[in-house]
């Protein structure tokens, strides 16, 4: 594919809203339809888009490999840790130990919100990853 201006500056000014749409779908995912791994592959898709048009080194500058997976690592172990939690506090693995309310705000899921926030971690920093070792320059 051809680098031109056009597809470089569309491509920068639309990634942003991207990536702001995907904390949108993970933060809002057990209200309506989403949640974690469909906001994580959103935020990949926007950090992917700007590889596929700027290039994967300038991006890599941006979005170091190191840091993101850590940043797939750490997502991993909070889900892990969450996990933990739960067994720890009922016997079950993933057992819901926040308080459920009644009503549509962020709170009400007990910690759905808190296991939607870091499977959109893991799966975005696993996507941009995979999309990084695809794209890699020589």
């Amino acid at each position: 594919m051809k680098r031109t201006d056009i597809l470089e500056v569309t491509a920068r000014k639309l990634a942003p809203f991207i990536l702001l749409f995907g904390c949108y779908v993970i933060a809002y995912g057990h209200l309506s339809p989403g949640g974690g791994f469909q906001g994580g592959v959103v935020l990949a898709s926007g950090v992917i888009l700007l590889a596929l048009c700027q290039g994967v080194k300038p991006i890599q500058r941006l979005f170091p490999s190191r840091a993101v997976s850590l940043a797939e690592t750490i997502g991993f172990l909070c889900f892990l840790v969450v996990g933990i939690i739960g067994l720890a506090v009922s016997g079950y693995f993933l057992f819901n130990f926040f308080p459920v309310h009644d009503g549509g705000t962020t709170a009400n899921a007990g910690f759905i919100f808190a296991l939607n926030l870091v499977i959109g971690l893991k799966v975005g920093a696993g996507m941009t990853l995979i999309c990084f070792y695809l794209l890699k320059e020589e």
